[in-house]
């Protein structure tokens, strides 16, 4: 038989977990986005433009789209690609960390319901001289 302080204590931890509500979240990630863009230190990098390839993983907050299939926040990868797209070919950054946070930030401020966005940004042809892939950055940023 269980002694009555053990039993006591989890009828409160069943209680606790009977009224907890689970949140739902979901991340939306898009792979290796390739677009050219017209970014760089150096002028002849921003007049000849280049390839860059984007990863961008968004997080939403509570989430009903998993719970009913519906979607009232317009959260989707179409969207987040026409911004990134957009972006990339109509703005100019000298440092890709630069460009990696205006994307985050401009996905966080275009829909209220993600809590947080992660882009990756990589180029392979980095003025670095020495055998390598190729040069990332990623930035993270967080809904206020």
């Amino acid at each position: 038989m269980l002694p009555v302080a053990k039993y006591y204590k989890s009828v409160i931890v069943l209680n606790l977990f009977t009224d907890w509500r689970c949140v739902a979240v979901a991340k939306i990630r898009l792979v290796n986005m390739m677009l050219y863009g017209f970014h760089g230190t150096y002028e002849y990098e921003r007049e000849l433009g280049q390839k860059f390839y984007f990863d961008v993983e968004a997080v939403t907050k509570d989430d009903g789209v998993i719970e009913n299939d519906e979607s009232n926040d317009n959260v989707h990868s179409t969207a987040i690609y026409a911004t990134v797209k957009e972006t990339v070919e109509n703005k100019r950054f000298s440092h890709m960390r630069a460009l990696a946070g205006h994307i985050a930030d401009k996905l966080l401020s275009q829909y209220p319901s993600l809590a947080e966005v992660t882009v990756t940004a990589r180029r392979n042809n980095a003025t670095i001289t020495g055998p390598m892939d190729y040069v990332e950055v990623e930035v993270t940023r967080r809904a206020k």
